[in-house]
């Protein structure tokens, strides 16, 4: 009588357990990692102590941004930290920048972008490539939703391929108390729904600016409400 031989189990390729010593030998891999949260949560600040950090062990970094708040090519925070940088133009291969600096004897151990929301769908695939193919540590810090509450370009592509993702646990508060995450427009006094996706302006409201930016959450941000008015950039109004 021949064995009986069992039915093969579907699940079996996915739950198989390697064999001891199968990861041995392969060449190691970078990460691409995304950071993001609304305004004020710390993400400028964040990249430039991950770039601290990084120079102390000798290590040699390349420092990106798109679009910073300061309108020049640095990564600043508000806190008032700051380091240059290089501008990600729209056409810029980011690889291709990465062996220019090979090229010149650069070294390039990681790659830090800030404001990585404004990058397009093809820079974050070549941060992808850098991470895979030239094993860099890239770290992305940026907004993951405009002013419209959807998606940015590139965020949305950094949610697709990072292997990573991260939100940054400052806590940033509405003027109610509740936890912040939209980041409303607001364009004298009013909160605005429609216009240019890429608007860079502050946080400040000062008689000179006529467009800002405000976080709020999600029941304020549908009502448009901006709460008490603001006495600095800083302090509420209580009375």
């Amino acid at each position: 009588m021949e064995p009986i031989i069992p039915a093969p189990d579907p699940t079996d390729a996915l739950s198989s357990v390697p064999a001891a010593g199968a990861g041995r030998g392969l060449t190691p891999t970078g990460r691409l990692r995304f950071f993001f949260g609304p305004m004020d949560c710390g993400k400028s600040t964040l990249a430039l102590q991950i770039d601290h950090n990084q120079a102390r062990q000798g290590r040699r970094g390349l420092l990106l941004v798109r679009h910073d708040r300061s309108g020049t090519p640095t990564i600043s925070s508000r806190m008032g930290l700051a380091r240059n940088a290089l501008e990600v133009h729209e056409d810029m291969d980011l690889c291709a920048l990465v062996r220019e600096h090979w090229a010149r004897g650069s070294r390039v151990d990681y790659v830090i972008v800030d404001e990585a929301q404004f990058l397009s769908a093809e820079q974050v695939d070549q941060l992808a490539e850098l991470a895979d193919d030239a094993h860099l540590e890239v770290y992305c810090f940026g907004l993951a939703t405009d002013f419209r509450s959807c998606l940015f370009p590139g965020s949305q592509r950094l949610f697709e391929l990072a292997d990573e993702l991260n939100a940054i646990q400052v806590e940033v508060l509405c003027w109610c108390g509740r936890p912040g995450r939209f980041n409303a427009r607001v364009h004298d006094g009013d909160v605005v729904r429609a216009g240019d996706t890429v608007l860079v302006a502050d946080t400040a409201a000062t008689d000179l600016v006529e467009v800002r930016y405000q976080v709020l959450c999600r029941t304020h941000y549908r009502t448009g409400d901006l709460g008490p008015a603001t006495v600095d950039a800083h302090q509420l109004s209580l009375t």
